[in-house]
């Protein structure tokens, strides 16, 4: 690895710890955006959850690493269900963490090897040529 790769890689992190603090945020906010079709709410779990598994999963390429990050989101969005029975104003969800168990399931089958890891590619290219 070299200093752009590197820092191609911390941006990478960087953006995925953001999402996670997003999803956190529109988990627990008051009057989250919401798709206005029917099961709406369901596609926006499962979106999110693909989302940042397929972007967390090209930071961890081993079998055990994206394990445990699979077993994150899933604990994370299990997590979040219970928060929101905390509030006066979100309600707890089966439903919603079954969305979310198919959004990781989609994001690890997006994630490398099956698909090209966009990390690795922006790495390749912001390499240094000899």
């Amino acid at each position: 690895m070299n200093a752009r790769s590197d820092w191609v890689r911390t941006v990478w992190r960087a953006v995925g710890w953001f999402g996670v603090a997003l999803l956190i945020y529109l988990s627990l906010m008051r009057n989250p955006p919401s798709l206005e079709m029917e099961g709406g709410d369901k596609l926006q779990h499962i979106a999110a959850y693909a989302v940042l598994t397929w972007w967390l999963a090209q930071l961890w390429l081993e079998r055990a690493q994206r394990r445990w990050l699979a077993l994150g989101l899933l604990a994370l969005g299990i997590g979040l269900e219970f928060a929101q029975t905390l509030t006066p104003y979100r309600t707890f969800s089966i439903a919603d963490m079954g969305a979310d168990a198919i959004g990781i399931a989609v994001g690890w089958l997006a994630a490398p090897p099956r698909l090209p890891s966009l990390l690795s590619v922006l790495q390749r290219e912001l390499a240094p040529t000899s």
